[in-house]
């Protein structure tokens, strides 16, 4: 196997900034346009939970801050921004007819399954619906496909595919929207074109998903039902995707956490549920079977959320199996065009290699949320604590290619305050599929999400507290 990149690759790319380069503001200016977005983002919703506040994350209203954003948005080749775009309708069509082949699902994650008891689980509900031929006549999905533009190959590369709870639909069409607003008063002072940042759909047409899902299942007087996490202080993320489909489509919605109260719910959408954390006792898995085995709509049902581990990620991206699924000799070559380099723990010249140049490599569990991911020195130190256990543990991860963006001059801003720092960013597409029986109703790219972090910052999420929300600047 030969290394990825140069070892001398991994170093920090120097920046060299000077004041009257298009695009970056004097200090005194950036001091205005803070002040002006914060209160941008206080007036229109761009919020979410100040965890130093009691109840913050469980009554709204209640500890309010302004979501972490990035100042100015972030440049963005227009040509990787159509190729993002055009993937997402074939990924989305891929996790469905992965979804329906349980025993390629089954098998896959088979020996995942014997080390990682979270998984475990979801895999025997999955077996459960097996076993009585539960089928999905309407089947779901609010996806988000994650993107790095690789500096040095210039590829544009997919981090993951997200299946269950693809968060931010909300939160990022605002941000669009503040920095659409920011330059519209301070674009011929920083020599940027407010039109040149792309509208965001994502909330909108999420909400177009879930309202013709609703549709579908045919009963006027069912509730569609958002499960959510306890204490959630991105609940007003949730809640603008709950405020556009109660102002477009005049049905009941109900927030619940995980139990029903005997209402007819004719679909369910998963805000929770891809942690071990939101399981803390039977009645929390119960309660995901007994929804899994109901008539209800499940966005995602169990077999899209099992698609959406990295486990299968790094299963599709071996050689002819995207064949299994895909007949469209273009779509394939689409799909694999994007894929970085991704190994099973049992490929022994990856881990060699992964041993002797560890900066090149991220070593991942099947775990959603952010904060999980294993880099540098720790990589050789993980892997080498697998090889001396000689157990099934290293089924539990996959290996994956480092991708290293090229940074750029940001403007972060998170509690009031600013720092400009090299950043990385992070793009993520959404997706909407909802087919019902042998007819497929939406099939759609719906949005984007832009992350930013500074580029020391190994870990993303915004919600982890790794990362800013961001837009994009196309040129």
């Amino acid at each position: 196997m030969d290394p990825l990149r140069d070892s001398k690759s991994t170093e920090e790319p120097e920046i060299e900034i000077t004041a009257d380069v298009p695009g970056i503001p004097p200090s005194d200016l950036v001091e205005k346009m803070v002040y002006d977005a914060l209160v941008w983002s206080s007036l229109h919703g761009l919020v979410v939970g100040d965890k130093r506040v009691q109840n913050s994350g469980t009554v709204p209203g209640v500890g309010l801050v302004h979501a972490p954003f990035s100042l100015l948005p972030v440049s963005f080749p227009k040509s990787y921004w159509r190729q993002a775009s055009e993937l997402a309708p074939i990924f989305n069509e891929l996790v469905d007819r992965v979804s329906l082949d349980g025993t390629f699902l089954q098998d896959s994650l088979s020996r995942t399954k014997m080390v990682d008891a979270f998984t475990g689980r979801l895999l025997d509900i999955h077996s459960k619906m097996l076993e009585i031929n539960k089928t999905e006549d309407i089947r779901l999905g609010l996806h988000r496909s994650d993107y790095m533009l690789d500096g040095e190959t210039k590829l544009l590369l997919q981090i993951e595919f997200n299946t269950i709870s693809s968060s931010f639909p909300g939160l990022s069409c605002l941000v669009s929207e503040l920095h659409r607003n920011l330059l519209n008063h301070y674009g011929k002072d920083l020599g940027l074109d407010s039109k040149r940042v792309p509208g965001n759909t994502a909330v909108s047409r999420f909400a177009e998903a879930l309202a013709k899902a609703w549709n579908e299942y045919n009963n006027s007087s069912a509730l569609v039902m958002f499960v959510v996490q306890s204490e959630e202080c991105n609940m007003y993320d949730q809640h603008w995707l709950c405020a556009v489909l109660k102002e477009i489509y005049p049905f009941a919605m109900d927030f619940f956490f995980l139990y029903l109260d005997g209402k007819t719910v004719a679909v369910v959408y998963f805000r929770a549920g891809y942690s071990p954390n939101d399981y803390p006792s039977e009645a929390e898995w119960e309660a995901r079977l007994l929804i899994e085995k109901s008539s209800a709509i499940k966005c995602p049902s169990i077999s899209y959320h099992l698609v959406g581990t990295k486990k299968i990620q790094q299963e599709l991206s071996k050689p002819n199996v995207l064949e299994r699924f895909l007949d469209n000799a273009d779509d394939i070559a689409k799909l694999r065009r994007c894929f970085a380099g991704l190994w099973s723990l049992d490929d022994l010249d990856a881990m060699k290699t992964a041993m002797e140049k560890p900066d090149l490599f991220v070593i991942k569990p099947q775990r959603e949320g952010g904060g999980n991911n294993i880099y540098g020195d720790s990589v050789r130190e993980t892997l080498i604590s697998l090889q001396q256990e000689g157990s099934e543990e290293h089924s539990a991860y996959i290996l994956m290619q480092r991708i290293f963006p090229t940074a750029s001059l940001a403007f972060l801003v998170r509690e009031g305050l600013w720092l400009q720092d090299n950043a990385i960013s992070e793009l993520g597409i959404y997706g909407a599929y909802l087919r019902s029986n042998d007819k497929v109703i939406m099939n759609d790219q719906c949005g984007y999400l832009m992350r930013t972090k500074v580029s020391s910052s190994n870990e993303g999420g915004v919600a982890a507290g790794f990362a800013v929300l961001d837009s994009i600047y196309l040129t």
